[in-house]
């Protein structure tokens, strides 16, 4: 079953929306696919589905919902606000809570985290939890000193554009460096002419985001454990 993009659970009164928006929700799901889009350092004014960083993952959503197998579940993390905000990490509280309630939807089953710019270095940080398996970072913003002691035996994939002058690309090398050290199988990419809107090439990074995808909810055991 292929869903019009909707919430996946009804918020509690006065509570926040739920954090969980569904793309695409098989009957059985073996694998689920998590997207996090990219925000800024620092904002407390909403998000919502409609600014340009949302927007910008849309293809890619689309993209991965049509390449992957009819028993991966396809979904968006929802943000409350735009802004990453030191030290409170808003869009990893966020996708903490994504996960939370996908696995009462699912039960226990493998995740991919797929995450653009800020939502690269949230879906980095998510990938502790047990059920993640693998994360795929598109132009991700790793400062110094980001962790990468619990990517230990979790599957790593970075993409980053030699023109971003957003995020650092020699960053995102140095982060997969650091990451392989601590035990992970992480690679990176260096897009050749990649911007950070991921526009040009846009038909290179297309393929190589749906490739790195539909590898990523292949590998490994079926369900989380």
């Amino acid at each position: 079953m292929t869903a019009q993009e909707k919430t996946s659970l009804p918020g509690g009164a006065g509570g926040p929306a739920p954090a969980l928006v569904t793309h695409h929700a098989p009957a059985e799901v073996r694998t689920a696919v998590l997207f996090l889009h990219g925000g800024t350092a620092h904002s407390r004014a909403r998000s919502r589905p409609w600014h340009l960083a949302a927007l910008r993952m849309r293809p890619f959503i689309r993209a991965a919902a049509s390449a992957v197998p009819d028993d991966v579940f396809v979904g968006e993390v929802r943000y409350r606000l735009r802004g990453w905000n030191e030290p409170d990490a808003d869009p990893l509280r966020d996708a903490r809570r994504a996960l939370r309630e996908l696995s009462r939807l699912t039960g226990d089953v493998r995740v991919v985290l797929v995450g653009h710019s800020m939502g690269g270095r949230a879906a980095l940080r998510a990938a502790a939890a047990t059920e993640v398996r693998g994360v795929l970072a598109l132009a991700p913003w790793c400062p110094d000193g980001e962790p990468v002691a619990h990517l230990r035996g979790k599957d790593v994939v970075v993409l980053h554009g030699d023109r971003d002058k957003v995020t650092d690309p020699d960053a995102s090398v140095s982060f997969v460096h650091r990451a392989r050290e601590a035990g992970a199988r992480a690679d990176a990419v260096v897009m050749a002419g990649g911007d950070h809107a991921m526009l040009r090439p846009r038909g290179a990074w297309n393929r190589a985001a749906v490739s790195a995808i539909t590898a990523l909810a292949a590998s490994g055991p079926g369900s989380a454990g």
